[in-house]
């Protein structure tokens, strides 16, 4: 055995400039641990950041609040729209669409039976896609509704803000 890390060690030897290898080597390596330790931290940040955005609508409820709110501040600012409070319905709620593996198998009878199941990361659901509620109604009470060229202001805003359908909304005064 002692005589095999001779040989290797007469073989290094002979390698002209072996000190610049090794130093090159270990500077790769530096480099690697370096970027991946730099990599995991942009990739905790960007999931912590994906978290609060999820978090900001953890429920309908909360988005219809948003939305409602968010609403109110823009509706106000048109000019004549005066004291506006709206109130939004949703279809349902948000739906989530998680990531899923096919699995065919054939049984010893010969039928075909596929399995689905849900992809699991960290023993946690691949979100594939969010889809956000559908507002099935909106109503816009605002003391200068009364006046057209104002309700047309606030249709044309609610439909600019929130991809609405006309029928779908009901401005009074």
């Amino acid at each position: 055995m002692t005589d095999k890390f001779k040989a290797l060690y007469q073989r290094i030897k002979k390698v002209k400039h072996i000190h610049i290898y090794i130093a090159v080597g270990l500077a790769l390596i530096i480099a690697i641990i370096y970027f991946s330790s730099v990599f995991n931290k942009q990739k905790e940040a960007s999931s912590t950041k994906d978290d609060n955005i999820n978090q900001e609508f953890s429920s309908s409820l909360e988005y219809v609040d948003y939305l409602e709110n968010k609403l109110e501040s823009v509706l106000t600012k048109v000019k004549n729209a005066g004291d506006v409070e709206v109130i939004i319905t949703l279809e349902k709620g948000f739906e989530y669409v998680y990531v899923t593996e096919d699995e065919t198998r054939t049984t010893s009878n010969g039928t075909t039976v596929t399995t689905s199941s849900v992809v699991l990361v960290d023993g946690q659901p691949v979100l594939e896609k969010e889809i956000y509620p559908i507002i099935s109604g909106l109503v816009v009470v605002a003391s200068g509704a009364s006046d057209v060229s104002v309700k047309m202001n606030i249709l044309s805003v609610i439909q600019t803000v929130i991809d609405v359908d006309n029928s779908k909304i009901n401005i009074l005064s």
